[in-house]
């Protein structure tokens, strides 16, 4: 079957490449490059200890899982497993955190302050007592989504934009482009925020939430930090260049802001006087600073499976933790398996 994926980022990607492990030949689309969007800009963290209900926290262990299936398949697979370090709460508010996630059967092992000093003297103010997350990882989406399309044997058409898509006698058929229609058997769109774009037209409904981030690099350091932190001043890693990488809000995962107000600059700076304060042995200056408008649906939920005969969507946040489950799921729901675990993010959700 020939099948056309919009969209060069993570998600895209993975897509194409486990469609054309079962066969299928896959042309990617994307008007910018690999990866020009949000993935290109992304904290890469792979967890499901962040998670908006049961169904989403069973999408990310799964996640998880898929990641580690992916690094056995994937030629140089850039990810990478050195868990997470989690202090944003003490007290009260982390003890009911842990219990929460070891309920769910979650690994997780409680740091005292003598632990955390042995293992990571870099730090600056230890806290009390930390949860250490030995399950997670962190790649760099970018890189990824470069790999997994090289691995595929997709043709990848750069800088040709989907302008809308083409139906006939009630399913999809091809994708208009500038220069003239691409015929297909099925479109995947996983194309971000500009999904909506493309799909509304056919009467798929897809509300996104305003979501804009910045993200911070410094240059290249010698090695500084073995794990993903996530602390009361932001999260922060450190990638696989060097380069640390910390979003300049100072908690990511939950930031529900729609607009970034004043200069990145400014904003980075701030950002760079909380990482000095979880590591003071830091001297360097942030030498780049990334606005990634992430694509977040309309309830913060994933937005996975078949919109219309022919048009599957796949379109959420956080890429980085679904990609390479929502590149088996799409594949093998394409090739008439469905999956139990998308019924609770399916497109027609929203009418």
């Amino acid at each position: 079957m020939q099948i056309v994926v919009i969209g060069a980022g993570v998600i895209g990607a993975s897509i194409a490449f486990q469609l054309a492990r079962r066969g299928h030949g896959v042309t990617v689309l994307d008007g910018q490059g690999i990866a020009a969007g949000a993935s290109g800009r992304s904290f890469g963290w792979i967890n499901a200890s962040y998670h908006l209900n049961e169904a989403h926290y069973r999408l990310r262990l799964e996640g998880i899982a898929a990641h580690r299936r992916l690094c056995e398949t994937l030629p140089d697979c850039p990810t990478r497993w050195p868990g997470c370090l989690w202090f944003e709460e003490t007290g009260a508010a982390q003890a009911a955190f842990a219990g929460d996630l070891r309920a769910r059967g979650y690994p997780v092992e409680t740091w005292d302050r003598d632990r955390i000093r042995r293992d990571l003297p870099q730090l600056g103010a230890a806290p009390e007592s930390a949860l250490f997350l030995p399950a997670e990882g962190a790649a760099d989406p970018a890189l990824l989504a470069a790999r997994l399309i090289a691995a595929s044997g997709a043709r990848l058409w750069r800088g040709v934009a989907a302008k809308g898509l083409v139906q006939a006698q009630g399913r999809v058929t091809g994708v208009l482009t500038g220069q003239g229609v691409l015929a297909a058997a099925a479109v995947v769109v996983a194309a971000g925020t500009g999904a909506p774009a493309l799909v509304e037209p056919l009467g798929v409904a897809l509300p996104m939430l305003p979501r804009p981030g910045l993200i911070l690099k410094t240059p290249p350091l010698p090695p500084v930090l073995p794990l993903v932190l996530w602390g009361p001043g932001g999260e922060l890693r450190q990638d696989e260049a060097g380069r640390l990488v910390m979003p300049v809000a100072a908690n990511h995962q939950g930031d529900t802001a729609e607009t970034i107000a004043g200069l990145a600059g400014p904003h980075a700076d701030a950002a760079m006087a909380r990482l000095r304060a979880l590591l003071p042995g830091v001297r360097a200056e942030w030498d780049e600073v990334a606005l990634a408008r992430r694509p977040v649906p309309g309830d913060g939920l994933p937005v996975i499976g078949e919109a219309l005969p022919g048009l599957w969507l796949a379109v959420m946040h956080s890429g980085a933790t679904l990609a390479a489950i929502t590149g088996e799921l799409v594949a093998q729901e394409m090739d008439g398996a469905e999956s139990d675990h998308l019924a609770p993010f399916r497109p027609g959700r929203f009418g």
